[in-house]
């Protein structure tokens, strides 16, 4: 049997383009549509308080700019 070696094994391989490219649309969504159309949804559609759909938008945006400034600092994003 093969073992496997943890330095080998690589979970998250941001150099590949695909993952490059997911990355940064998913960072662009998460700062553009979270804190809009995600808390328009969940407001209108939904039914959620609009306190509750406020701060989760709000949550969405961090997180993409978390994504972002990751990508940035692993020079993803130039």
């Amino acid at each position: 049997m093969v073992e496997n070696d943890e330095s080998n094994v690589d979970r998250f391989d941001v150099n590949s383009k695909f993952m490059r490219v997911f990355l940064i649309l998913v960072s662009v969504f998460l700062i553009f549509v979270g804190p809009t159309y995600i808390s328009y949804v969940l407001f209108d559609a939904l039914k959620v308080n609009y306190v509750a759909s406020v701060v989760s938008g709000f949550a969405l945006f961090i997180a993409g700019l978390l994504l972002m400034f990751f990508l940035i600092r692993k020079k993803i994003v130039t």
